[in-house]
């Protein structure tokens, strides 16, 4: 199917407020690390195959949407109100009602067609996202759009400013909202304060005194996704065993992927470098309902000797799995004290080839993604996918949690194009026969 009918048009806009007032002069600082992501963005689609929100012939979808969405507000002060600056000149949301911008869409296509032959591209009009101007006390931060395909399916678009809330934020936003929508108690209240010793110091010798953030240069990126299965990941971990028996699928697909694109570098440096971000509602000192960032970026250097050899990738999903298991919630405060040295936001995914690990959102109960768990009615997503703006540099790899049970996983991966180019032919990655569900070099 050609691009050019692959449209989505945007019917109408409108504000979804919280059925109670929020008190008057309720103000919500953002932390330091929710300030340092101002330079992204991040947008989650979820498919469906049939419309949830449709529950009689007489009912609309904005009907039924307002009502749910509207109740669930009320325990998400910072989703509904407006960005301004304090007295100190740092970020804060000013909680007024001012409520969620939800957009309504149509999609000239059917949920299959798009899924076949939509690029990354295309899918951010699923999420229309508006820059933040210079004034934001009337700009919303939070944008959910509707968008019926002509089949029926419906996809859910959610986009926030980075500062906001992070992927594990909007995830349990979404899925709290289903939650509201069927009438059931939350399984994660939200909470918003996140407290941190002041005393804290890094303690991980995998950290290397190489700087995190350096500047990156801006080259056209692309992005693919590819989804793969629970027997492909099996197998694959499988070969590791020996060297790494408790490796994870983020540790060898990291692993697999940072080994490929390692080998487009031209020059091949000494040393390569990899940024990991990590998610630390993990330890017991974060709530896993915390609505906001708690991401943790570190860096960890391999041998390019080690790395770009045929037989490495054991030795590197093993340096990978001791790098993350080893991290502290510590180390998480001497992240926060490194940024106190930063006078504005920095870009946090790109400049060094950054990695996200989601295993934390894998279900303990099915073995499948968390963000399948989000079910207005009885049917959970087709497709969940996740995507941070503003990209740079030498590019991110996101690993998230598949529909399926197991060891399945989606990787979205941006990169400079011409490296996407390779990917996608790459004999290495396509030996795992991954299903492309978004083809970057569709232009």
């Amino acid at each position: 199917m050609g691009e050019e009918l692959l449209l989505v048009k945007v019917e109408s806009i409108l504000s979804v407020v919280s059925s109670k007032p929020i008190e008057p002069g309720k103000v919500h600082k953002l932390s330091l690390l929710d300030q340092a992501m101002g330079l992204h963005t991040v947008h989650l689609v979820f498919y469906y195959a049939s419309n949830p929100f449709n529950e009689g012939p007489m009912s609309s979808d904005i009907d039924n949407l307002r009502v749910s969405l509207s109740h669930l507000l009320n325990q998400y002060p910072n989703a509904t109100g407006r960005l301004t600056r304090d007295p100190d000149g740092g970020w804060q949301v000013k909680c007024n009602d001012a409520g969620v911008r939800i957009l309504q869409a149509s999609v000239t296509a059917t949920l299959d067609e798009w899924l076949r032959s939509a690029d990354a591209v295309l899918e951010r009009d699923l999420t229309v996202w508006e820059d933040m101007p210079q004034d934001p006390s009337f700009w919303s931060p939070f944008r959910i759009q509707i968008n019926n395909f002509k089949c029926g399916g419906l996809a859910i678009g959610l986009s926030c400013s980075h500062m906001n809330a992070d992927i594990t934020s909007l995830t349990l936003l979404i899925k709290s909202w289903t939650e509201a929508h069927r009438g059931q108690p939350l399984t994660h209240t939200p909470t918003f304060q996140l407290h941190l010793p002041t005393t804290y110091v890094s303690s991980s010798s995998s950290l290397t005194p190489s700087p995190l953030f350096i500047a990156s240069n801006h080259v056209k990126m692309g992005t693919v996704t590819m989804k793969f299965s629970d027997s492909s990941i099996r197998k694959y971990l499988s070969q590791v065993k020996n060297e790494c028996p408790k490796a994870t699928p983020f540790d060898v697909l990291v692993a697999l992927f940072w080994s490929r694109i390692a080998k487009w570098v031209d020059p091949s440096p000494k040393h390569h470098y990899l940024s990991l971000c990590v998610d630390m509602r993990t330890n017991p000192g974060i709530p896993y309902g915390y609505f906001g960032n708690a991401l943790h970026f570190s860096l960890l250097s391999m041998d390019a000797d080690m790395l770009l050899s045929d037989t490495g990738h054991h030795q590197v999903s093993d340096c990978i799995h001791k790098h993350v298991s080893s991290l502290k919630e510590e180390d998480f405060g001497a992240f926060i004290r490194e940024l106190e040295s930063k006078e504005q936001p920095c870009r946090m995914y790109g400049p060094r080839l950054t990695c996200i690990n989601a295993e934390h959102l894998v279900c303990a109960e099915n073995g499948g993604g968390l963000m399948y768990a989000a079910r207005f009615n009885e049917e959970k997503p087709v497709l969940v996918s996740y995507n941070v703006g503003n990209v740079e540099g030498e590019g991110l790899i996101m690993v998230m949690p598949s529909s399926e049970a197991g060891f399945g996983r989606t990787v979205t991966v941006t990169l400079p194009e011409e490296q996407i180019v390779n990917l996608c032919k790459d004999k290495t990655v396509l030996g795992l026969e991954p299903i492309m569900l978004v083809s970057g070099n569709r232009r």
